[in-house]
């Protein structure tokens, strides 16, 4: 059963900025494994905007979008070795997703030129009722 749908899309040019700009967005926003897997790319602005897409759009998809009690650090994504990305919550985003039974979350990821966009889908596996 699909509990929460987010999608979310992102300037690469904005998150370019504020790189150049804000010496604590990388830190504020990102993971330190997120920064790591990023920080040698040539195509560093688009992956990190497709991480904030993620981001964004998982919180959407819990209902809660970010604030008190939820952070973007507390959703990552997480590829490594050039697997599908996939997202690992902690904090207040884990608490919201087991508060509404979700077993698991779908995450596509694109870039295209100036933009970057992510779709969540949030998915509570039904049991079905046994057969009298």
């Amino acid at each position: 059963m699909i509990v929460g749908v987010g999608f979310d899309l992102v300037s690469v040019a904005r998150i370019g900025i504020l790189l150049a700009t804000d010496d604590a967005f990388e830190t504020r926003v990102f993971t330190q494994a997120e920064r790591d897997a990023c920080a040698e790319r040539a195509d560093r602005a688009q992956a990190l905007a497709a991480r904030l897409a993620a981001k964004e759009a998982c919180l959407k998809a819990l209902g809660t979008g970010w604030g008190p009690g939820i952070s973007f650090a507390q959703v990552e994504v997480v590829s490594q070795n050039g697997t599908v990305p996939r997202l690992q919550l902690s904090g207040g985003a884990q608490a919201r997703a087991r508060e509404l039974g979700i077993e698991h979350l779908h995450l596509t990821l694109t870039h295209e030129g100036s933009f970057a966009a992510a779709v969540v889908i949030a998915e509570r596996l039904e049991v079905s009722p046994p057969n009298d």
